[in-house]
């Protein structure tokens, strides 16, 4: 159905790094949803009252919530979708995480009141009353929202937005939730046993869960979460393809939301080329990296002398002091000062999030270790951090 209407409604629907091809689908999908959820909630909420089941109305209710959700994730597209003005110079795409946050926040209520409301009726049970068309819209419930699952997820994926996937999860507990709920149904009937209230915290206690991870989801990348590594190998694979490139380091990679990314990067090059030729290289390695990545990319150059061979034969050593140390180490932009007394090597050392050396603990490795080699050199130090 989500296909079909997508043929109708989406024009160039296959280009969805297109930010408007992405806000439509993503329009589409919260209207099917919240059509989908009104009825879910109408339908379960009737049937809960009817048969006394606390299970049954906090399903409903979760329903509901599910709506809700999904008018807040429909203003997300809408407004993320809204083109830079001179205050937000980068857009408006974090606002789709933003309502993912938000709605987070709204499950978690959700999961919180019914879980106080059913741990007040496992104290004070109350009678409940089996009956077909209960089974039956529980049954129709659950493949619904396994439908709704499958084309979020699908379209989720297709159009690369961490909301939807989210809210795809959101939906596949909502199955779980009234599969519970259906079994405690069907329990009863059979052996007269009343876990109407024991499915109630079940529930409530898969929708909280649902809602801690989505808040992690969305809170993340709100945060600043390190880029994909594949989107990294990415960006290093096109810029060293250029002949020009000896290498590349401190990459860093902004997210500011769906299809809004920034790239920097240093390239190293040559420094005893034309600099109008390496400049036009550059250039070139930049729209290379917006069309095929989608973003918009700053190269910094960092000229290296590379036929200084007593450069060379220090640069090699303190590589293999750095790496000694600890191999995930990187090392870049050496440089050598020489004097009449002494030589100052000028390097920087990457280090991974979260290392276990101080910067200070580190340099003083790295210091002893050049020195016990060079015992004329003074090592100047900067610690680089490993943001891609």
């Amino acid at each position: 159905m989500i296909e079909l209407l997508a043929k109708t409604f989406i024009k160039n629907r296959e280009n969805t790094a297109d930010p408007g091809v992405r806000a439509s689908y993503g329009t589409l999908c919260s209207i099917v949803a919240i059509v989908m959820n009104v009825l879910l909630f109408a339908g379960k909420f009737i049937i809960g009252k009817a048969a006394g089941s606390v299970a049954i109305t906090a399903d409903a209710v979760n329903n509901l919530t599910d709506a809700g959700s999904s008018v807040l994730v429909l203003l997300g597209f809408r407004l993320s979708n809204r083109k830079p003005d001179p205050d937000h110079p980068f857009g408006h795409g974090r606002i789709e995480y933003v309502a993912g946050l938000v709605v987070a926040g709204l499950i978690l209520m959700t999961g919180t009141s019914l879980l106080s409301s059913s741990v007040q009726k496992l104290r004070s049970p109350e009678p409940i009353e089996f009956s077909v068309a209960a089974v039956a819209v529980l049954v129709l419930a659950i493949a619904v929202k396994f439908y709704m699952a499958a084309f979020t997820s699908r379209i989720g994926r297709k159009i690369e937005s961490s909301a939807m996937e989210a809210t795809a999860a959101d939906y596949r507990s909502d199955s779980i939730s009234t599969a519970v709920v259906l079994l405690c149904m069907l329990i009863f009937r059979f052996t007269g046993k009343n876990l109407d209230a024991v499915g109630g915290i079940i529930v409530a206690l898969l929708i909280l869960k649902t809602g801690v991870e989505e808040a992690k989801n969305t809170l993340s990348p709100l945060l600043g979460e390190k880029a994909d590594p594949e989107l990294a190998r990415q960006v290093e694979e096109i810029v060293c393809a250029y002949s020009e490139v000896v290498g590349i380091h401190d990459l860093i990679i902004h997210d500011y939301g769906p299809g809004r990314l920034f790239i920097s990067v240093h390239a190293e090059v040559d420094g005893t080329q034309d600099v109008f030729v390496l400049h036009d290289a550059m250039d070139r390695a930049m729209v290379e990296l917006d069309e095929k990545l989608g973003c918009e990319s700053v190269i910094h150059m960092d000229p290296v002398d590379l036929y200084n061979e007593e450069l060379n034969e220090y640069r090699s050593t303190v590589k293999e002091i750095v790496s000694g140390i600890d191999a995930e180490l990187k090392m870049h932009d050496f440089r050598m000062v020489p004097g009449p007394t002494h030589t100052n090597l000028v390097f920087d050392v990457m280090t991974p999030m979260g290392y276990g050396l101080s910067d200070e603990e580190l340099v003083k490795a790295i210091n002893s270790g050049v020195k016990a080699k060079y015992a004329h050199t003074f090592c100047v130090i900067k610690i680089d951090r490993a943001y891609a």
